[in-house]
């Protein structure tokens, strides 16, 4: 991502040496040359684990819940199971905006806590359409760091359960520096 000037944390790096530790390269082929049809390797054998007592203590697993087929992602425009009627009012700003959060000087911390709290609320309110306004970041950079967070965040499994449909606002409510997001009713 352009602008992107975070690096990983210790425990990011080590947890990435741990997943990839195993990971072995393709061997190299030409251009021109099918892949072989090499039977499939054996699998690695399984790493010994630590002892109980040498383990760091770790939160318990939460109870294993059955598989749910997974949300397709959403992008600016895209409304996956929403009607067109109602995708089009929604990306032409004319749904009534029942609610509306500003993330301008937040950090990126604080404001994932405040969309999820606002998104849980509204929700739970029963509101349908919510303006965030992530601000469209510094004219000297390519654009903000919560306009380009809050989609991602938007996706991932903690709010994307709650979400139909999210578009740039039109420039009356903030252009693109701001984003109608269209709730799921509760049932």
């Amino acid at each position: 991502m352009p602008g992107n000037d975070r690096r990983p944390s210790s425990e990011e790096k080590a947890l990435w040496r741990e997943v990839t530790g195993d990971v072995k390269p393709l061997a190299k082929r030409s251009a021109g040359e099918p892949p072989s049809a090499a039977p499939p390797a054996a699998p690695p054998p399984a790493k010994p684990r630590k002892p109980a007592a040498t383990a760091k203590a770790k939160a318990p697993a939460p109870p294993a819940t059955p598989a749910t087929p997974r949300a397709q992602a959403l992008s600016h425009g895209a409304s996956p199971g929403v009607d067109r009627r109602t995708a089009d009012k929604l990306r032409r700003g004319q749904m009534q905006i029942e609610a509306s959060l500003d993330l301008h000087g937040m950090t990126q911390a604080e404001a994932h806590g405040r969309l999820v709290a606002f998104v849980e609320a509204h929700q739970a309110a029963g509101r349908r359409c919510v303006l965030v306004v992530t601000g469209k970041g510094a004219w000297r950079q390519e654009g903000g760091v919560l306009r380009d967070a809050v989609p991602r965040w938007l996706n991932a499994a903690e709010l994307r359960p709650r979400i139909l449909s999210f578009s740039h606002a039109q420039p009356k409510d903030g252009g693109e520096g701001a984003l109608y997001i269209l709730l799921k009713r509760l049932r």
